[in-house]
């Protein structure tokens, strides 16, 4: 238990680390620093920093796609409905965090995608998983009639996170949520429409 105690912390620490500052300016020493842990017991658990990195991306991916779960799956909610709770909550945490951190795996995504294939795979892995959530929401919207059948769910749930993190990406540049709302805001009013009576 204790073991798993160690390597939850370095884990969790790491996070919040890369999160601020990114991957390649996190030091393992300024990991171990802010642990309180011995340089040994990093090497007991990983085998490099690479390692330990995709270790840091799995267990926030995880984290995530519980909370997506939690969200795109609430049946009581109808689904664009689920939609916006999940932008609402994206809101607040770019808040909540004063514009600093965003979306762990978009930021490693842009600083890690063109320096590692593992990581890039690592990543994409988790991009793929989070659609999942996206497409299933849509085709429920769809199959009531809530928004127009014209767009595959898939390219459509890959639309939405791809401008999603883009929107994220600019409200941390401008210290602003006005980028995350007007993506919001374009995407239920011009593209998950109802269809068109013909």
């Amino acid at each position: 238990m204790k073991n798993t105690a160690t390597r939850d912390k370095l884990i969790d620490t790491g996070a919040e680390l890369i999160a601020q500052q990114g991957y390649n300016a996190t030091g393992i020493n300024a990991v171990l620093k802010a642990c309180g842990v011995p340089k040994g017991s990093f090497y007991h658990y990983f085998s490099s920093k690479e390692d330990f990195g995709l270790a840091v991306i799995e267990r926030f991916a995880s984290q995530y796609d519980e909370s997506l779960a939690a969200l795109f799956e609430d049946v009581s909610l109808p689904p664009l409905e689920r939609l916006r709770r999940y932008f609402a909550s994206g809101r607040e945490h770019m808040l909540s965090c004063d514009h600093a951190t965003g979306c762990l795996i978009g930021n490693l995504g842009q600083e890690l995608s063109g320096q590692s294939d593992t990581f890039r795979d690592a990543l994409n892995l988790v991009f793929q998983r989070w659609e999942k959530h996206f497409v299933a929401c849509l085709k429920y919207a769809q199959e009531r009639g809530d928004i127009d059948t014209a767009i595959a769910p898939e390219a459509l749930a890959s639309f939405i996170l791809s401008g999603w993190e883009g929107a994220i990406l600019r409200a941390k540049t401008l210290k602003s949520i006005v980028p995350m709302e007007h993506f919001e805001t374009i995407l239920f009013n011009h593209i998950l429409t109802p269809p068109v009576a013909r």
